[in-house]
């Protein structure tokens, strides 16, 4: 599959067939697209909770009860579903994790390297926190840069996925026991086999015209 052809074949799914599992290898294809998915200064603000089984999926499911529960389907009848989260803060033990990793990994030919790294990320969150005053803001930008590579590795695989904002945040933190944690969930996303009743998939893509989105300079 072209990746032209993945973007038009790809739509949001309205309803799964229950009982159907992704293979295990396309899963941790998709795992590897969200832990290398590109963050601002490498700041990996992130939290991916994978629900593989049906009590991981009614865990999920708790907070699309009330006002969202036309998403509970969606959620009970995928394969998996991921729950993208976002720290609550770039706190030092998270900063001092980050830059550790990245000296493991090799990234520093030389000491100066790496208190460069440190230093540049620092004023980046520092301007964030005291200037801009947007730190949850802009945490949450680098976690939908990870939705928007999860959606197009899914579609490369030919994986059905729904991205879901319509879920009680506050529940599903508090079915995962993500604030104590140090977390909170930002966007739902299911995976698996569209069943026979989504009727999005029978729908035309509808986008506006190229020459409104587009300038060229």
């Amino acid at each position: 599959m072209t990746l032209n052809d993945a973007v038009v074949r790809r739509h949001t799914v309205k309803a799964f067939e229950g009982g159907k599992s992704l293979p295990q290898d396309e899963i941790e294809t998709l795992l590897n697209v969200l832990r290398n998915s590109p963050s601002s200064v490498n700041s990996q603000p992130w939290h991916f909770v994978v629900a593989s089984t049906a009590a991981g999926r009614e865990q999920m499911a708790k907070s699309t009860e009330g006002a969202f529960v036309y998403n509970s389907p969606k959620v009970l009848n995928a394969s998996h579903v991921i729950a993208l989260c976002m720290r609550t803060d770039l706190d030092e033990a998270h900063l001092q994790n980050v830059l550790a990793q990245e000296e493991e990994d090799g990234r520093f030919a030389k000491p100066e390297g790496k208190a460069g790294q440190d230093k540049s990320r620092r004023s980046y969150v520092d301007m964030h926190r005291y200037e801009q005053r947007d730190v949850p803001q802009w945490m949450e930008k680098q976690v939908y840069l990870a939705l928007g590579g999860l959606l197009l590795g899914a579609a490369m695989l030919g994986i059905d996925a729904t991205p879901m904002e319509g879920f009680d945040q506050r529940a599903l933190d508090q079915a995962l026991g993500l604030r104590e944690k140090g977390f909170t969930s930002v966007v739902l996303v299911s995976l698996g086999y569209r069943s026979e009743a989504d009727f999005n998939a029978a729908l035309p893509k509808s986008r506006l015209p190229r020459d409104e989105i587009f300038t060229f300079i």
